[in-house]
């Protein structure tokens, strides 16, 4: 069962290689109600650990808590708690929007007339109603990945992973997703994002967690990792290339 004094995220000794370590014993802490984004440059480990929080890899070894649920001894109890946007919207191209939300109301066995209201509202808010009834199939990327945001939102998550969530949306789009999951933050429910956009984490992230070679090289506030890199005042693009050390590696 969750428990609500857990953190939204624990995981201890994560470990997962492939041809070569992609994530190397490492150790993560997202408390409850927080806004946390994880950087690294390509290749650094962030989807890998990611994937493995949201159940779609296994690791090789170490523990994954998600609000004190074990996810890998019950990974079904982990999931109901969990959302899952990655980059690639994976949505069902000949469903309208409104019936992918229907859809995924019914895998997580929603009681149909909060569902619907939940999806109405979600259309709302996300800036769908034009597209409420036309075939996914039609879409822009940027609208396709705001109607996967909102299968993700559908059963109210208490953590919310989020890869790459602002591709493919402009400005207003891209504001209006981060409107909603600081709403979803403010009302108690966990984010963890990783981006390469690092004014975005710059402006929304409470905590920023970067991590190189599949490790966690440095935690904290902005101002601590300006503190760590000893970079008072500089932007966190700065502290972020000291602290991997890999001035190309950014983008």
């Amino acid at each position: 069962m969750p428990t609500e004094t857990a953190p939204a995220l624990a995981i201890r000794g994560l470990t997962k290689t492939f041809d070569r370590p992609a994530v190397d014993r490492l150790d993560l802490t997202v408390e409850a109600g927080r806004f946390y984004a994880l950087l690294g440059p390509n290749g650094a480990g962030k989807t890998t650990t990611l994937r493995m929080v949201a159940g779609l890899v296994r690791p090789d070894g170490g523990s994954i808590h998600v609000c004190g649920v074990d996810a890998l001894a019950d990974p079904v109890a982990a999931k109901r708690l969990v959302a899952w946007v990655s980059d690639e919207p994976m949505i069902y191209d000949k469903l309208t929007p409104l019936e992918y939300l229907e859809f995924v109301a019914g895998l997580w066995s929603l009681d149909p007339a909060a569902a619907q209201a939940g999806a109405h509202e979600l259309i709302g808010r996300l800036g769908l109603g034009l597209e409420a009834n036309r075939r996914c199939e039609g879409l822009s990327k940027g609208m396709r990945q705001k109607v996967a945001l909102a299968g993700a939102l559908i059963h109210e998550p208490r953590l919310i992973i989020l890869d790459e969530p602002l591709t493919g949306l402009d400005a207003a789009a891209a504001r209006v997703v981060k409107d909603v999951l600081l709403e979803r933050v403010r009302t108690g429910a966990s984010v963890i994002m990783t981006t390469h956009i690092l004014e975005v984490a710059e402006r929304m992230a409470e905590r920023i967690g970067v991590i190189a070679q599949g490790r966690l090289v440095a935690e904290g506030t902005l101002d601590e990792l300006r503190g760590l890199a000893g970079r008072a005042g500089t932007s966190l693009e700065d502290i972020f290339l000291e602290l991997v050390d890999a001035p190309g590696l950014a983008a």
